[in-house]
């Protein structure tokens, strides 16, 4: 199933930056995409893309959850008073990172988002992006990583997704998750017309794959320990 809208969003563009060096943790809290954080999606893919989605393409993405999966990422740029309650972790990849029942995060900046479609045992990815500031971190692969998860909970059977052909980058971060080039769109990106390379997973049920899944995330999750960075996952 292509995406006409804009499909140039799956895009992990991860140029060296900084978010912020004065604090020694950064928190950034993962949760559902609502509604209400549509205007500041918005606003954010304007940022990111040439050619983004009209905000009311999330209003009807959001309309059917049994069909797609979109999250956002916000930084806690002001630390609780109350630090969040743990919980039990939940998905296959036991929900990736930590979950936590947090305190209110809507006045938190939105720093990314992603999402998905699942349809007939297959997810597609349909946008991954991340504030020009805070590339480089890693949360791009954050939000991708968390897009399998779920793909995994909800009994897909692959991933897929398209990527521009000068989109070296996100490539590298695809292929890292096993991801090969299965074709090609020709002029799929309506804001240019370059061609897009159709990128496939391995078999999410695959039991070596899996493992491969737990490896990747352990070292992703060391790297944002050195760097002084933590996510937390806003429990359901």
């Amino acid at each position: 199933m292509s995406d006409p809208r804009g499909s140039d969003k799956v895009e992990e563009r991860t140029q060296q930056s900084s978010a912020d060096a004065n604090s020694t943790v950064r928190r950034y809290v993962l949760s559902p995409m609502r509604s209400s954080d549509l205007p500041e999606v918005s606003q954010l893919e304007r940022r990111c893309f040439s050619n983004p989605w009209p905000e009311s393409a999330y209003y009807r993405e959001l309309r059917e959850p049994e069909r797609n999966y979109y999250v956002v990422l916000r930084w806690e740029t002001a630390r609780s008073e109350e630090e969040p309650e743990l919980v039990g972790a939940t998905g296959t990849l036991a929900r990736l990172l930590r979950a936590a029942r947090p305190a209110r995060t809507s006045a938190y900046p939105l720093v990314g988002f992603a999402g998905m479609w699942i349809i007939y045992g297959e997810a597609h990815v349909t946008t991954i992006g991340v504030a020009p500031e805070h590339r480089g971190l890693g949360l791009g692969e954050v939000l991708f990583l968390t897009l399998i998860s779920e793909a995994i909970r909800r009994g897909a059977e692959f991933v897929t997704l398209e990527v521009r052909v000068s989109n070296v980058t996100a490539q590298s971060l695809y292929a890292k998750y096993g991801f090969t080039r299965r074709g090609v769109r020709p002029r799929y990106y309506s804001d240019n017309l370059e061609d897009a390379y159709i990128m496939t997973s391995p078999p999410l049920r695959d039991p070596t794959y899996r493992q491969e899944l737990v490896a990747l995330r352990d070292r992703l999750l060391e790297r944002l320990a050195a760097e002084g960075i933590e996510i937390v996952e806003e429990a359901a």
